[in-house]
């Protein structure tokens, strides 16, 4: 990215949203001094369908940019703060110079036995990043990214899935002043750009790895040669005693990204949260499809760890690049951490913008965090996923 690239970010809180918008699209130009933005970000907490709608409309509009993508939320990230379960607005306006934007709008076509998708821009050899922003009722978000590495020929897509809706049809995507209530919206970015992109998990390992030897598409019936309900309560049963109750309720299952690893850390891990137990047929089942074969490893939610977790992956960064500045970073932070976890919602942005060193750090907690992992995209849970721009 060349010398010369600005970004701010704006967060306002209220009943109002179409005031918040105001307040929240004018501290985030602040810092680009009369530039227009060529891209932003908008993200909306706490408002019904129809006034998410609204303030979306409204934040392209008036924000001006050259792109603009956004969505509906459960919480919002701005201005080192978080906000759950009420109303806001964040507000991300990056002017990125020699960096060319594309929009999209991901459509789903189904027929008796298959699923297309339509409207991701075509692969170029300049694209560096993507950004989705995706609706958890009507786009196979799963499904998507894991295809996306042979689909997209290897782009990097980060992002989130739109959190705060109990019900299919309530979920409001913007792109370039348009909403939608289906699909998937984002940006692929190319030319002249420095990102990184960062996964920080939430929780910890316990027990041991085991390998999956006996499973149905997404119930495991054994893991090395056991049932795997009794390999879940030997692990927790493990634990201190007064952890055992805790674990019981956030007990997760970790499958190993890179089977070729000698030791496997928490980063190492996709986690998939844990759906039911069978004490008949002394099973669990989780939240995908798990490979015979496959190396995994029971986990738990635990805020220790996932602040030193993020911790470290924010330094490890900082010491990789050195002295090279930053401008400032997208935040997609899980809607089972913020106040759930730790003892506030600010926690993930503060971390960023303290270990980083920047301002203009913006986003959203998502239903689903999109991030690569060990060189291919993925899905997540639990996790703080990070783009952090180059100046």
């Amino acid at each position: 990215m060349t010398a010369g690239s600005l970004i701010g970010d704006g967060l306002a809180l209220g009943d109002d949203l179409l005031t918040a918008v105001d307040r929240a699209v004018a501290a985030a130009l602040r810092p680009l001094g009369g530039v227009r933005p060529d891209l932003a970000c908008v993200f909306v907490s706490g408002g019904g369908a129809t006034d998410s709608a609204a303030a979306l409309e409204r934040a392209s509009a008036i924000l001006g940019a050259r792109n603009t993508i956004g969505c509906s939320a459960h919480g919002v990230i701005a201005d080192g703060q978080g906000a759950e379960g009420v109303p806001g607005v964040s507000v991300w306006a990056a002017s990125l110079p020699s960096v060319e934007i594309r929009a999209f709008h991901l459509e789903v076509l189904r027929t008796s036995d298959t699923i297309a998708i339509l409207g991701m821009p075509q692969r170029r050899d300049d694209d560096v990043v993507g950004v989705i922003l995706a609706d958890p009722w009507t786009f196979p978000v799963d499904g998507f990214i894991a295809h996306s590495h042979d689909t997209l020929r290897g782009l990097p897509l980060t992002g989130g899935v739109a959190s705060g809706s109990d019900d299919p049809g309530e979920t409001r995507l913007l792109v370039d002043g348009t909403v939608h209530t289906r699909g998937a919206v984002g940006v692929v970015l190319g030319g002249d750009l420095s990102v990184h992109t960062l996964v920080s998990q939430g929780c910890r390992p316990i027990g041991q790895p085991m390998t999956v030897t006996r499973a149905d598409g997404s119930t495991i019936l054994e893991l090395a040669g056991r049932a795997a309900l009794a390999q879940a309560k030997d692990a927790v049963a493990a634990l201190p005693v007064e952890e055992q109750v805790g674990a019981v309720r956030g007990l997760q299952l970790g499958v190993v990204v890179d089977e070729y690893a000698d030791e496997h850390t928490a980063s190492d891990f996709l986690v998939r949260g844990i759906d039911a137990a069978d004490h008949v047929a002394g099973s669990i089942t989780v939240g995908e499809d798990v490979e015979v074969g496959s190396t995994v490893q029971f986990l738990l939610r635990d805020a220790v760890a996932a602040h030193d977790d993020l911790a470290g992956v924010l330094s490890a960064l900082r010491q990789r690049i050195g002295l090279a500045p930053l401008a400032g970073a997208l935040l997609f932070s899980a809607d089972t951490r913020g106040r759930s976890m730790f003892p506030s919602a600010h926690h993930d942005v503060v971390a960023v913008r303290d270990e980083l060193g920047i301002s203009g750090v913006a986003g959203f907690f998502a239903a689903g965090e999109i991030g690569p992992v060990a060189g291919r995209n993925q899905v997540h849970g639990f996790t703080a996923t990070v783009l952090a721009f180059g100046t």
